[in-house]
């Protein structure tokens, strides 16, 4: 299990907590990071989440028997290129990004004959607060993690990523990279889509600030997920846009199903449609076990 160089690309919260849960299992030797900021690679190193705050991609993933890419999405495609060169011939390659497809797409341009040691994963978790001074322990424990192998993928490197992933205390899954866009686009995706514009929507009227002033537990639940990067998330809405926007038009068509009911004053459709999203979020319990996709 254990790592004795783990090289970070992108000393942010994903990739510094991936680094500190390994060390607080005594799991980790060095910890190499690199990130496009130096600002970020000197906070990483002042928080001792990382030892040495290399320079470049190259310098951080030379003689790294574990590399985590915890970059935008968007930054994927350089960050492998950069990397591709220097990767060692039983390195395990893992990244953390909330889309899979775009990611295997980069991969296969740029990773040649390292394609096999690649272990596309997805973290289910996160806060709404980013950077590396966020990043914590436990943020992986009791968590989701979807790997999408591929075909190429040396099955000995997935099955020590999913070591890796559990020994940190994350429940492991396995998706095709279409089939977790998908359910994502759904589950994640749309949900943050429908909280930036509620917010919005709310925000811009004229009296929209005494109406925030006036928002219980309700509106703070419902919009937790509005106050996320804008970086990140403007990367994962364009990245995955036709499965998000294939699920918007779904939300839509169940939104217009409740307002034609109100329109009518037909308190029986109207209750009936609320008591089938009721039925369905008092059976849904988070973490559950998906079945194949």
């Amino acid at each position: 299990m254990r790592v004795e160089r783990l090289a970070i690309i992108g000393c942010g919260l994903m990739g510094g907590s991936f680094a500190l849960a390994l060390r607080s299992l005594d799991q980790v030797g060095t910890v190499a990071g690199y990130s496009a900021s130096a600002n970020t690679r000197a906070t990483a190193l002042a928080l001792g989440v990382i030892d040495e705050a290399c320079e470049s991609v190259a310098q951080a993933v030379t003689g790294a028997d574990v590399v985590l890419l915890a970059v935008p999405v968007q930054a994927t495609e350089v960050s492998l290129r950069a990397m591709a060169p220097h990767l060692g011939a039983q390195t395990l390659l893992m990244d953390v990004g909330s889309t899979k497809c775009d990611v295997v797409a980069a991969a296969r341009a740029t990773l040649g004959s390292a394609l096999s040691r690649f272990v596309p994963a997805h973290p289910i978790a996160g806060k709404e607060m980013a950077g590396v001074a966020h990043a914590e322990a436990a943020l992986y424990q009791d968590r989701q993690v979807i790997l999408t192998p591929l075909a190429e993928t040396d099955s000995a490197l997935a099955a020590r990523a999913q070591a890796l992933w559990e020994a940190v205390g994350s429940r492991v899954c396995r998706l095709s990279p279409e089939a977790h866009d998908a359910a994502f686009a759904a589950v994640s995706h749309l949900p943050h889509l429908a909280a930036f514009a509620l917010v919005n929507a709310v925000a811009r009227q004229p009296e929209g600030a005494q109406y925030l002033a006036l928002a219980g537990p309700g509106f703070r639940d419902f919009s937790r997920i509005a106050a996320s990067s804008a970086a990140v998330w403007g990367d994962i809405l364009l990245v995955n846009r036709e499965q998000v926007l294939h699920q918007s038009q779904l939300m839509r068509a169940a939104l217009a199903e409740l307002e034609a009911a109100m329109s009518a004053g037909d308190s029986a459709r109207l209750r009936a449609l609320i008591d089938e999203a009721s039925q369905t979020r008092s059976r849904w319990r988070l973490g559950g076990q998906p079945t194949d996709l």
